[in-house]
């Protein structure tokens, strides 16, 4: 699969019960529904569609792709994306922009 453009911010519940925020795609959102389906993460869901392109989403786009792929279908374990202090600049103001807290 070729670069991944990111239209959605979701929420991911971990099997322990915390959560995190992901800006993500409807691909990884079904794969995040997949895992959960498989035990690999409790649950997920939608808190935001049809984001802006903005250049905070770009630049959080280049970051991801270039250190993650999406997992196939026939994946083992999820894999939670980790992010550097100075991407979480970017990533942040995505949830700024979509009046996320």
């Amino acid at each position: 699969m070729g670069q991944q453009v990111f239209t959605l911010i979701e929420e991911i519940t971990r099997k322990d019960g915390t959560k995190y925020t992901e800006i993500a795609n409807m691909v990884m959102n079904g794969r995040a529904e997949l895992a959960a389906d498989r035990g690999f993460i409790t649950e997920v869901r939608i808190l935001q569609l049809n984001i802006p392109h903005s250049a905070h989403v770009i630049n959080y786009e280049d970051y991801i792709n270039a250190r993650y792929s999406v997992p196939g279908e026939d994946m083992d374990h999820w894999e939670e994306w980790k992010k550097d202090n100075k991407i979480m600049v970017d990533f942040n103001a995505v949830l700024k922009e979509n009046h996320i807290s």
